[in-house]
């Protein structure tokens, strides 16, 4: 039989044919390569999915955010291929995505109706990832950051991690008498808990709304640093991230990032299970994630409940993969 390929001599002729618009393709994060687990050694950044929402509180919904968030970042992808390098208007900086190679490693094996088997595998897949390269986490609620944590420590082989956790929640509750010990109220406590992390290690930014009647007290005596939305506005939100990611980091292996997309205002993303008022604007949020980008120590990243039933518009998704384009672009495309 010839060699009777039409449709390469077609893609050879014609200009443009080359360009995979935004919304077409396979639907890989950034439009990346689709790779086994076990093959991502020679690349920047490997994505995992996480489509579970079992240990949510309030609304369902975030099992459909790894997809929703891969499918928006198609966007960056698309207007790198299309223009070449790229100069970021909000940081000024010049920024070519070919410098930033990202594999797509698809959704890690889930079971509904079983959380414990559900965080082992995260581990499993994560600590895969991790020993050979910077993990991103599509969330997923954010129980799932427990066993993440946990598998990256493992991967790397490291012994003490920083976590930065940028959310509405402080996610501290040991023990709910509805929901238990574990539920994506507690998922901050059970990484404080572990053998990887303790509390003085651990900087939240973005907290809002209502917690036990002590929690300040608590902050203090657990050595949590601790940054409200108040902090925030009194502040500035490139101090109050600079010193919560130095904090993190001190004396520890490296620090994963976790970003909560509730920890953002609900009139900008209000795609989410639990959305709390007077959160962190898009200009916020993004420059959050430029001075978390540009620190060594952090290792890799998370974005969680993203639950874009509840944003018509596509608004949080399109966020939300913005917010982890800015941090990847800062760690390894300027």
């Amino acid at each position: 039989m010839t060699n009777y390929n039409p449709a390469a001599a077609f893609r050879e002729s014609v200009d443009g044919a080359g360009v995979e618009l935004a919304y077409a393709g396979l639907g890989t994060f950034l439009k990346g390569d689709a790779r086994n687990i076990d093959d991502v050694t020679d690349v920047d950044a490997a994505v995992l999915g996480v489509p579970y929402d079992g240990a949510v509180s309030n609304r369902p919904g975030t099992r459909y955010g790894p997809t929703a968030i891969r499918r928006a970042s198609g966007w960056w992808a698309y207007l790198s291929d299309y223009k070449g390098g790229l100069t970021n208007m909000q940081t000024g900086k010049q920024v070519n995505f070919d410098d930033l190679t990202v594999a797509d490693c698809g959704d890690v094996p889930v079971f509904p109706m079983d959380g414990e088997t559900t965080a082992e595998s995260i581990t499993a897949h994560v600590a895969t990832v991790a020993s050979q390269t910077f993990p991103v986490m599509l969330g997923g609620d954010h129980y799932c950051t427990f066993p993440a944590v946990r598998g990256f420590a493992e991967g790397r082989n490291y012994d003490d991690v920083g976590f930065v956790q940028i959310d509405a929640h402080t996610d501290t509750t040991s023990e709910s008498p509805v929901f238990g010990t574990d539920f994506h109220g507690s998922s901050t406590a059970l990484i404080a808990d572990s053998e990887y992390v303790d509390y003085g290690n651990v900087s939240q930014v973005g907290i809002r709304g209502y917690e036990s009647p002590e929690f300040f007290e608590f902050a203090e005596e657990t050595g949590l640093d601790l940054y409200t939305m108040r902090d925030v506005e009194d502040q500035g939100i490139t101090s109050v991230v600079a010193d919560a990611v130095a904090s993190a980091a001190e004396g520890t292996d490296a620090v994963y990032v976790s970003f909560d997309i509730d920890g953002v205002d609900p009139s900008v993303a209000p795609g989410t299970g639990t959305p709390v008022p007077g959160g962190l604007t898009a200009h916020q949020a993004l420059k959050t994630m430029e001075v978390l980008g540009a620190t060594d120590a952090v290792s890799a990243v998370d974005m969680m409940e993203v639950a874009p039933r509840y944003d018509t518009d596509e608004g949080t998704q399109k966020l939300a993969a913005y917010l982890l384009v800015t941090l990847l672009e800062r760690q390894f495309a300027e």
